[in-house]
């Protein structure tokens, strides 16, 4: 007993570098700002917008990445199959792929040099530095945490369980929502959660596909590159914003989920 607590002892004091440097670096923002510049910038229309379009882009894009990915990670779950790893390695691509060649590779593929030059022309509808080129570039950074997650969780779910289902009656659709879904959830509220978070951090490729447009395009990452050179004070509140509720909602999931696992 006391060898095991001298170990965790021993392996607290090795952690502490980098909780250290983690801390520090982000305790920098709320060091360089005070509640009332936080109240004065909070509410200026650029800090508004910016949260706004932010909030519905991300919730968006992380329902896309819930009703494509599931399918997918089903898949790579439970079918084996000539070319599968070859799919899981594109589900993997866009979480090493820099941010700016995913933008950049987004606006060839549905700028006027790709299929945009179509639908402009068709249907009048042009994709690049729209709101819609932020969910699209959020959807494809970070819709693979969710397609992880969920494949972990669908892997872990007993085979017998689901032959028992299918042996009583049910079908293959109602064996997966009654069976399936349940016991993955942990992992799909993980992944959801993840993706979400992602979403919200993203800055490279929704520069360069969707463009820095105050009121379409400008999210809290583009708000915030964007007045870092004309207005510093309310760039670091929109750090400080943004680094708050990404940790509210990840601890908040932390939370839930482990309650969760309790009560299961």
């Amino acid at each position: 007993m006391q060898q095991k607590r001298s170990t965790l002892i021993l392996v607290f004091i090795l952690c502490l570098p980098f909780l250290a440097y983690v801390l520090f670096t982000v305790g920098g923002l709320y060091g360089r700002t005070s509640l009332r510049q936080f109240g004065s910038y909070v509410c200026c229309p650029q800090v508004i917008s910016a949260l706004h379009i932010s909030f519905y882009t991300t919730v968006i894009s992380t329902l896309l990445a819930i009703v494509l990915g599931t399918p997918l990670a089903y898949l790579l779950a439970h079918c084996r199959f000539r070319g599968r790893e070859i799919i899981d390695t594109l589900v993997d691509l866009p979480l090493v792929l820099p941010p700016s060649a995913a933008g950049l590779a987004l606006l060839l593929a549905f700028g006027r040099q790709g299929i945009g030059s179509y639908t402009e022309t068709r249907w009048g509808f042009r994709l690049p530095f729209t709101t819609a080129a932020v969910v699209m570039a959020q959807l494809f950074v970070a819709s693979p945490f969710f397609i992880k997650h969920a494949r972990t969780g669908f892997e872990a779910v007993s085979e017998n369980l689901k032959l028992a289902s299918m042996t009583m009656g049910a079908s293959a659709w109602r064996t997966f929502f009654r069976i399936t879904v349940p016991l993955s959830k942990r992992s799909l509220i993980a992944g959801a959660t993840m993706t979400w978070a992602r979403a919200l951090g993203e800055f490279g490729a929704t520069l360069m596909f969707a463009g820095t447009l105050q009121g379409r395009t400008e999210t809290m990452p583009i708000a915030i590159y964007t007045a870092s050179s004309t207005n510093l004070p309310a760039s670091i509140v929109l750090a400080a914003t943004l680094v708050a509720i990404s940790f509210i909602v990840l601890i908040t999931a932390k939370i839930v989920l482990g309650r969760t696992v309790t009560v299961s």
